[in-house]
Order: C-alpha cells, then structure tokens, then sequence
C-alpha cells in the first residue's frame, strides 16, 4: 500500500497522464525516487515579475506561467523562502515580503492547485542564503549554537505547517540552500580539506576564523529536518551541496553529516559549471555507488538542459530522482525570450576554463571594494512580455522519454 506522501505526490501527475513507475505501488527501494523523474523548475521571481507586469505567452497565446509550465512537460516546482524578508531580501518592498510566508503560501496553492508535485528550500536567512553566504536573520542575533538550532527547528515546523493550512502542503523540504559551507555562519559554518578551484570561493573561504565545523553544521541540519518531520512526518528531505562537479567535495562534505547522524533522503547538486567535461557525470556515478540508500537530484542548473537531466534520468536503481532549472523565465539560458533576445542572456560558461560562471561563485572576492551604487528605484520585479522560445520545446520532448 503507498503512503500518503506517495499518494500525494502522483495522483496530480497521474491526472496529466503521467506513467507511474510499478515501485509506486509495489513499495519503493530505499534510495530510489519514490514516483515519476521530476522535471523541475524554481519559479519564485514569477510573484516579483506579475506585480510588475509581466504577462506569459507561448505560440502567441498568454498563459498563467505555472499552467504553461505544466503543459510544456514539468511536474515540479521548488519555491525559496526567507525568514524575513522585510528585513533582508525584500526591504526595498517591505510590504510584499517577496519569499516570505504569506507570499510563498499563495504561490504554493498555485502549484499545487495545479497539480505539481512541490519542494520549499529554506533559505535560513533574510536573504541569499548561498556558498558566500549563510548570514543570521535578524530576529535570531547573537543566538548562540543550541538557541539557533531550537529556532531552525521552530521556523520549520511552523513554516511547514503553515504551507498545508494555506492549501499548499510541501512534497519535499531542503533544509538550507547551497549549505556546501555549511549554514548561519560561524556557529554551522565548515572549511573543507579540499579547493574547490574556483578562484573566487577559494578566496572567499581561505581565513574564516574560528567556526562551528561539521558538529555545528549537523546539530542546525538535524534541528531543520526534525522541524520538517514533526510537521510533515512523510515529508522527502534533501540537503544541498552546490559542487555537483566535485566529487572529492562532495564525499567529504557528505561522509561528515552522515557520521553525524543527519537523517536525509535525497542530496541536491547545482550543476552550473565543471572544471573538465565529464565532472558531473563522475560525481553521479560515484555519489549512488558510495550512498545506495540515498537519492540524487540536480536542485540548479541553466544550460546543458537534455544532458543534465539524462545523466540523472540515467542512474542505475532510479537513484536519479530529477532535475530543476533555475529561475527559466529570466535566468542565464532562460526558456523565454524578451524584447527580441534571451531574457537571461544566454547560456554561461560551462568550463570554469573558459570564465567563472557568476551562480558558482555569487559574492565576488572578499578583498574586492565594490563600487558605490545608487538605492535601486521602482518595482523588484521585472515587468513585459516573456515569449516561449525553442527551449521549452526540451521538455516535452524528456517527459516523453522519461515516462
């Protein structure tokens, strides 16, 4: 008999005609993905966007951007939330509180009101939470390592809880995002033995002072995920680790939290740049042989679309649960065009050889004075028309060949 989170998970999939594989029914391998290939997205600009006018169309005809998604061949949809936004990411619009509860609970009825399995990555912060990131939201300062964790926990759960009374219950919670360095620096912020080789996190990472290591980083992640399972005890749980490319990284990274007892079902890998072809593929195949009662999906990625998702359609056992773009209507190799071009500029480097892609490294050099810039002015979203382009043509096309 499937449980109630297998249930919930595919009866909207099944709606869209969607093949369920025969473990949804028999009982699913630990390890292996618990329904269909999720073919994903992280939509969470689209609120910012639609205040400031932006419509959706595809071959001519405007459409509810989730709804277009959907008919295109995706069946998930991750959402990001802020502890307070207001505070942070969002002081610019304070009143919008863009990722914050009421808006992400809005967003989230959509989905699910449209049938799509949905993940919420907590960000446990007021901000960007990312590798040069992990600062503490203001309402939990000077916290020390135990107040933190008892917050982590609390802010789950009632985040969790709140999304099922708004009608948006969640399939899957990722308890940080891009936690490769851990989470709210220092007390859960970790140094690895290993470069990265990338010059910029390299740097960022190289003098951090005293820190709270693996043991901080693993008491803030069990704290997050007996948060999620206390609200949702059939909740799917993933951590995120943002050098899909690197597998000496990763088996470090994931061999410490696992010592630790941290309790997780699948790891998310942003998969934006490697450093020789072939990176990814080396750490999927090494990830499911090393963790076979693990899952894995890419959480991030923009260009290389098919064979990004192949790979992980492709692991042995179904350990390869899917993959989700991010941010498609407006980042790097967008899915839409705008004003007659790419409305994320087109693909990025793949090879940190040929330039640093900027989602790898996102805060710059640590030595590095930025120039002054004027406060931004006028709506956080991006308004206009976004047009469908060939790309979206690329996942109609794998939900056939992953059915």
């Amino acid at each position: 008999m499937p449980d109630r989170r297998t249930i919930l998970t595919t009866t909207g999939l099944a709606a869209l005609g969607m093949a369920l594989p025969q473990a949804v029914v028999a009982g699913t391998k630990k390890g292996a993905r618990p329904g269909p290939y999720l073919i994903g997205a992280d939509i969470s600009w689209i609120p910012e966007d639609e205040a400031a006018g932006a419509r959706y169309f595809v071959d001519g005809v405007q459409k509810d951007p989730i709804l277009l998604l959907r008919d295109a061949g995706f069946n998930a949809i991750r959402l990001r939330i802020f502890v307070d936004p207001a505070r942070g990411y969002a002081k610019r619009e304070p009143d919008k509180a863009w990722a914050g509860l009421a808006q992400t609970i809005k967003l989230g009825k959509r989905i699910r009101d449209a049938g799509l399995y949905l993940v919420l990555s907590f960000h446990y912060s007021d901000i960007w939470a990312d590798p040069e990131h992990q600062g503490v939201p203001a309402a939990w300062a000077g916290y020390d390592l135990p107040q933190l964790a008892k917050a982590v926990e609390a802010h789950t759960h009632d985040t969790l809880v709140a999304m099922r009374a708004g009608g948006a219950p969640v399939d899957m919670a990722v308890i940080g995002n891009e936690t490769t360095f851990g989470m709210l620096w220092p007390h859960g912020r970790v140094t690895l033995s290993t470069s990265t080789g990338n010059p910029v996190t390299d740097a960022n990472h190289a003098r951090v002072g005293v820190v709270g290591g693996f043991d901080g980083f693993a008491q803030l992640l069990r704290a997050g995920i007996a948060g999620a399972r206390r609200a949702e005890p059939e909740v799917q749980i993933q951590l995120h680790n943002h050098l899909g490319r690197h597998w000496p990284i990763v088996r470090e990274w994931t061999d410490a939290l696992i010592a630790r007892k941290v309790d997780f079902d699948v790891i998310g890998f942003s998969c934006y740049q490697q450093r020789a072809q072939g990176d990814w593929a080396t750490s999927f195949s090494e990830f499911v042989k090393r963790y076979p009662d693990k899952g894995l999906l890419v959480a991030e990625y923009s260009s290389r679309k098919r064979y990004i998702n192949d790979l992980v359609h492709a692991l042995p056992d179904k350990h390869g649960w899917g993959a989700f773009i991010w941010e498609p209507t407006r980042h790097q190799e967008a899915i839409f065009d705008k004003d007659g071009h790419n409305a994320g500029e087109g693909a990025k480097p793949d090879l940190i050889a040929q330039g640093l892609n900027s989602a790898e490294a996102p805060g710059g050099l640590v030595s590095a004075q930025a120039a002054p810039r004027p406060e931004p002015t006028g709506p956080m979203g991006k308004g206009g028309d976004y047009v469908a382009n060939d790309l979206l043509k690329l996942y109609g096309e794998m939900a056939k060949a992953y059915r």
